[in-house]
């Protein structure tokens, strides 16, 4: 299934202009205009550095009130008495080096996020498609991409044989874009079908894919109540010292030297420093991540242990989250009534032939290889002539000789006249289940003269597919829900489809599913609504975020769960980012914890810990 135009929900983006001239031959850029871009920097050159460098990571760790009272004392010491009555200053090492440590390995995480993986485009120059590395292409660039590339710039699409983009990476939508000369592409998207070739409109920074990245490379820390009450705590003992320390030198200089004053003051002054309190905190920090690490858990910030214990909201993408994201199963093969064939034969021969569909497609889908997983393939099945499946025909078949000409497609296409009635009617049914329905169809003849055409197509069943649901998923939920957590369900998806999957997990429903293309733009109209409805269908990454925005704004302590780049936003504002550990590179760089496993059983266990 596939929907007719791009919805990708793209931020604010300066939109560089676009040089007519340029196209008046179709021959893309000569030499000279792409020498002029390059000189203005309108190339894709995106060198971005995290927002924090190794100096500011280590002058934030070390530079703390804590170390500052402890190092004081330290070098009063060094100056008045032995060096090893300034042992206790190992201990500003220690706390800083556990700081240090695990913001450089997150720093690292970060400057290793890319949401384009491709490192060359087809560009055409001078008339001649050309193969140039990612860097070179500039602004006004005409691209060309195929089944299987990336899209590396913004742009519009010029020419369209067929083209499908796949954006779930940017908008979490499943269905695959059907792309017309006129609409937009985005960078970080993927071409599943056909050929197109595009103009590049936003390069460099300025393209979708690298502002994602940019956004997500701004280093945060989730918040600590018990971090921030141990400042607190230091603040108070400071005030606290300064009285205490005069007072102990004025008295000691009565019996003692200056020096050796100084030296038993100090001595005193140390006890009453909480620094046991400091590294016991962070050793208690280490010893849960170390037990988490044995349950598939990577801590990537040692608070987070803490921060998931005191989340009050946690939201849930569908895809990749909830379900598996990757996989689909075939739920059921419905006959249709279609005489003379009985039902029984019906479905016994309409899997038959849904078993050799999907072993003669050269590239299946993922509903033809949930299929192939399902139904084994009947001996004497032998494709002749194969039509491959194309969202202009919305259908795929083949002809078996002997056995006839199967077809598979979507409702809309092959349900008949005579079984439309039933058919749309159980497909209705099916689809607010939150199941995909395609039509299996036997046809007279294919004719492959220009456009394939099916000859006289009749429906035969109903083919039902369901997404395969995380089996911890529903356990873990229970958990949230006897826990006092609410839950809220965000995706990119139709709404019914994931009401239905989050009622299938037990989540537990304020009210229908909401379409959050319509939702409001005033932030306490959609307070309310967040307040009366937990689940959200159709909803782009910067909604995604502004909703985290808005809980938070309410006093809520929120958790987000995702696994693609259309979730990394959101992930940035919630106060604690969990990732699954298949999910993408970008989502597993800004997460606090990541399931390495994609289990969410290990989530109460983080929960316990904290």
């Amino acid at each position: 299934m596939t929907r007719a135009r791009s919805a990708v929900p793209v931020m604010p983006l300066p939109q560089a202009p676009m040089s007519a001239e340029a196209f008046t031959d179709g021959r893309g850029l000569d030499a000279q205009q792409v020498r002029q871009r390059q000189l203005k920097g309108h190339d894709n050159r995106n060198t971005q550095p995290t927002s924090r460098s190794v100096a500011s990571i280590i002058r934030a760790n070390v530079l703390t009130r804590f170390n500052a009272l402890l190092g004081a004392l330290c070098v009063l010491i060094l100056i008045v008495g032995p060096p090893q009555d300034a042992l206790f200053g190992l201990v500003i090492l220690a706390n800083s080096g556990v700081g240090i440590v695990a913001e450089l390995r997150a720093k690292r995480a970060l400057d290793r996020l890319h949401v384009l993986t491709a490192t060359t485009a087809r560009a055409l120059r001078d008339g001649v498609m050309i193969d140039i590395p990612l860097e070179q292409v500039v602004l006004d660039d005409v691209l060309e991409v195929s089944s299987g590339d990336q899209v590396v710039a913004d742009g519009l699409v010029l020419t369209s044989t067929g083209a499908e983009a796949d954006e779930s990476l940017l908008t979490g939508e499943a269905d695959t874009v059907r792309k017309s000369p006129g609409d937009e592409v985005f960078s970080g998207s993927s071409v599943v079908a056909g050929t197109m070739r595009y103009r590049a409109r936003r390069v460099g920074p300025d393209a979708y894919a690298n502002a994602l990245a940019r956004e997500a490379r701004v280093f945060t820390t989730p918040p600590s109540e018990l971090r921030d009450g141990i400042n607190t705590f230091l603040r108070w003992v400071t005030w606290a010292l300064v009285p205490a320390v005069i007072i102990l030198i004025l008295t000691q200089l009565r019996r003692h030297s200056t020096a050796e004053s100084i030296r038993v003051s100090v001595a005193a002054v140390v006890g009453m420093v909480p620094e046991g309190l400091v590294l016991l905190v962070s050793v208690a920090f280490a010893v849960a991540v170390v037990r988490l690490g044995k349950r598939k858990v990577l801590v990537q910030q040692l608070v987070a242990v803490e921060t998931l214990a005191r989340v009050d909201v946690v939201c849930l993408d569908k895809t990749g989250t909830l379900t598996d994201g990757r996989h689909l199963r075939l739920h059921a093969v419905e006959p249709l009534n279609v005489e003379p064939l009985d039902r029984q034969r019906v479905r016994e021969l309409g899997q038959a032939a849904l078993a050799a569909l999907a072993a003669a497609d050269p590239s299946p889908n993922a509903s033809l290889r949930a299929i192939a997983a399902a139904l084994p393939l009947s001996t004497g099945w032998r494709a002749g002539q194969v039509v491959p499946f194309s969202s202009g025909r919305r259908w795929s078949g083949a002809d078996f000789g002997a056995d006839g000409v199967w077809i598979l497609g979507v409702p809309e296409t092959l349900l008949a006249a005579e079984a439309a009635d039933q058919g749309l009617a159980r497909v209705e049914v099916h689809a607010q289940a939150g199941r995909r329905v395609l039509v299996l169809a036997r046809a007279q003849s294919l004719d492959l003269t220009g456009e394939p055409r099916a000859i006289g197509p009749r429906p035969v069943a109903l083919v039902v597919l369901e997404d395969v649901i995380r089996p911890e998923a529903a356990e873990t939920i229970r958990y949230f829900t006897e826990q006092g957590i609410a839950l809220k369900v965000l995706s990119g998806d139709h709404p019914r489809t994931v009401q239905a999957v989050a009622e299938a997990v037990g989540i537990p429903m304020t009210g229908p599913a909401l379409d959050a293309s319509r939702l409001p733009s005033d932030r306490d109209e959609l307070r309310r609504l967040l307040d009366e409805h937990t689940v959200l269908g159709r909803v782009g990454p910067q909604q995604k975020r502004l909703i985290i925005d808005v809980l938070q704004a309410g006093g809520r302590s929120v958790a987000m769960i995702g696994d693609g780049v259309n979730d990394v936003p959101a992930m940035k504002a919630a106060d604690l980012a969990v990732a699954m550990g298949s999910g993408t590179r970008a989502a597993g760089a800004v997460a606090e914890l990541v399931l390495v496993d994609d289990s969410f059983g290990a989530l109460p266990h983080v929960i316990r810990e904290g």
